[in-house]
């Protein structure tokens, strides 16, 4: 290994000896309790329910969430801020397994909208047992006529009495089969945006059913299609005003883009250790192919095209 993601963050203003400490925290973590297990998971399909148990007590979970809630601080509380995220984002991907951070750190978008929006009974009822790992929570967006234009979605829920009843259908949702809790975007208004709430479902009781999807790759991560069917849920769990879903549900894609980007960024450079550690080993004609200059001009084309992928 060439260890590319030390030598980029020890030139980046951004990152302190505190970052430094989060990278070595993540990092032992994911050599003791993640790389042994990989092939393992993958073929599974799924991740262990016990490995969100064990990411809560090394710290993983309740990196950048209030104190109050289980988490460990947040930016203006002079606790961690959004570089300590991407270094941890950042050590999750060594494996090259994109499932296992998509679905172990599935409450990074499923949470931020009960702790932003919701009510303090709803955080407080929900938050500890996530970030314990004690509980998994998932976002419901996407639906099979549309995902990125918010705004259409079809999911109704209809206010009756005390409650909510859902109905609908929600697919492509990362942790959807082992999720407890969804952070469930409903329509309880007119067309369009100003129509769209955002409800706490759970996902175990009557008249919710679960598909699983087969995907091409990210398979230790289980994805959903999720029906819902008359099911009934309190009207406390509505998280923010009604009708007033859909800020929230831009700023949590805010978060999201950034951490997916960054996601992508870590993998060009794990592919680019691996590709360097094989043209030293693997050789041709007597010699290793590093040694080639064709080779090594795209070695330098490569690792140029990720730097710049980086600074931006």
């Amino acid at each position: 290994m060439t260890f590319l993601f030390d030598q980029w963050r020890s030139r980046s203003p951004h990152y302190d000896e505190t970052h430094e400490a989060v990278c070595e925290s993540v990092r032992a973590f994911v050599t003791r309790e993640i790389m042994p297990y990989v092939d393992e998971w993958e073929a599974a399909g799924e991740l262990p329910r016990d490995l969100h148990r064990k990411a809560a007590e090394a710290g993983l979970l309740g990196l950048g969430y209030p104190e109050h809630l289980g988490g460990s601080g947040i930016t203006n509380q002079g606790a961690f801020d959004t570089f300590h995220g991407l270094v941890q984002s950042e050590e999750m991907c060594r494996p090259g397994a994109g499932g296992i951070p998509a679905s172990l750190l599935i409450h990074g978008i499923g949470l931020p909208p009960v702790i932003a929006m919701g009510s303090e009974e709803l955080q407080q009822r929900i938050a500890p047992q996530v970030l314990a790992g004690e509980k998994i929570i998932c976002l419901g967006i996407t639906e099979p006529g549309g995902g990125s234009d918010v705004a259409q979605i079809k999911t109704r829920a209809e206010r009756k009495g005390a409650s909510y009843i859902v109905n609908g259908v929600k697919t492509l949702i990362t942790s959807g089969m082992r999720g407890d809790y969804i952070s469930l975007a409903v329509r309880t208004g007119d067309a369009g945006m100003g129509g769209i709430s955002l409800l706490l479902v759970d996902l175990n009781i009557s008249g919710v059913s679960r598909t699983p999807i087969t995907k091409m790759g990210w398979h230790a991560s289980d994805t959903a299609t999720i029906h819902f069917d008359d099911v009934e849920v309190p009207a406390e769990n509505l998280i923010g005003p009604e009708n007033a879903g859909f800020g929230g549900i831009m700023r949590n894609f805010n978060g999201e883009r950034l951490g997916m980007a960054h996601q992508a960024a870590a993998y060009s450079r794990v592919c680019y250790e691996d590709a360097l550690d094989w043209a030293r080993e693997r050789e041709t004609f007597g010699r290793p192919l590093v040694t080639r200059q064709s080779i090594r001009h795209k070695l330098a084309r490569i690792l140029q095209m990720i730097n710049a992928n980086q600074a931006m």
